[in-house]
C-alpha cells in the first residue's frame, strides 16, 4: 500500500494513529483499541470510482470549491458528521474545479452539492449550505433502515 493509497488519522477514541485506505470495502478500525475510524478522502476524475463507487457503507460525495464561502461553511460541519458516524459513512469530497467529470456525472448545478451514494448509487441529495443538525438528521434518515427509526 503507498502513502498516496492512505491518510494518517488519529483515533478519536485512544488517540493512536492510523493508515487509512482511500479506497476499499468494509469499515477502517484502530489498530489498538478497534473502533471505527472517520473516513474522509479526496477524490477526482481520475480515481472517483475506485475511491467512491466501490466504498462501503455509505458514501457522501461533497462537491465544493474552495473559492465557495458556503462550501467553507459546511466542510467542517461535514467532517464532525463523518467523525460521529465512523463505521456507517465514508466522506469523498471532490473539487468540482479540478473534477470536472464528476460534477457533471451528478450535474452539479450549483455548490455545495451533496450526494449519499451506497453501492455506487445515488441515495439521496442535498444542495446548498445548511446547518450541521439538518446535515445529520438528512444523512441519518438516509442511512438508518426504516425498522430501526423512533
Amino acid at each position: 500500500m503507498s502513502a498516496a493509497s492512505t491518510a494518517l488519522r488519529s483515533c478519536p477514541h485512544c488517540g493512536r494513529k492510523n493508515r487509512v485506505p482511500r479506497d476499499g470495502r468494509g469499515t477502517p478500525r484502530c489498530g489498538a483499541c478497534h473502533t471505527p475510524l472517520p473516513w474522509v478522502v479526496e477524490a477526482g476524475d481520475s480515481d472517483f470510482t475506485e475511491v467512491a463507487d466501490n466504498a462501503s457503507p455509505y458514501v457522501l460525495v461533497d462537491l465544493w470549491a474552495p473559492w465557495c464561502g458556503p462550501c467553507r461553511q459546511v466542510s467542517p460541519a461535514l467532517e464532525e458528521i463523518a467523525a460521529e458516524l465512523a463505521g456507517r459513512l465514508k466522506l469523498v469530497k471532490v473539487n468540482v474545479d479540478t473534477a470536472q467529470g464528476v460534477a457533471g456525472r451528478f450535474a452539479a448545478r450549483s455548490i455545495p452539492t451533496l450526494v449519499l451514494l451506497r453501492s455506487g448509487r445515488e441515495v439521496s441529495r442535498q444542495v446548498g449550505a445548511v446547518p450541521k443538525q439538518a446535515l445529520r438528521s438528512w444523512v441519518e434518515q438516509t442511512i438508518t433502515p426504516r425498522s430501526t427509526r423512533g
